[in-house]
């Protein structure tokens, strides 16, 4: 249940602060030739986000770790 929490609190972030749209996030999500990379750089890799936003996304979830 934690991880679903943690996983919505994601989510949330990408649509609040970086404009993500759910068709955007689900596009990295679709693709199960690469069901094990994280989606931070399937975000990026599919140029959904830039590298800045990349950078914000990884300073996100590591203040998310340290909570």
């Amino acid at each position: 249940m934690i991880k679903r929490q943690k996983n919505t609190d994601f989510i949330h972030f990408l649509e609040s602060e970086l404009n993500l749209s759910t068709t955007d996030i689900s596009v990295a999500l679709r693709h199960p030739e690469l069901e094990n990379a994280p989606l931070p750089m399937l975000l990026w890799e599919y140029g959904l986000v830039n590298i800045e936003q990349l950078e914000r996304i990884f300073d996100w979830l590591e203040n998310q770790i340290s909570c």
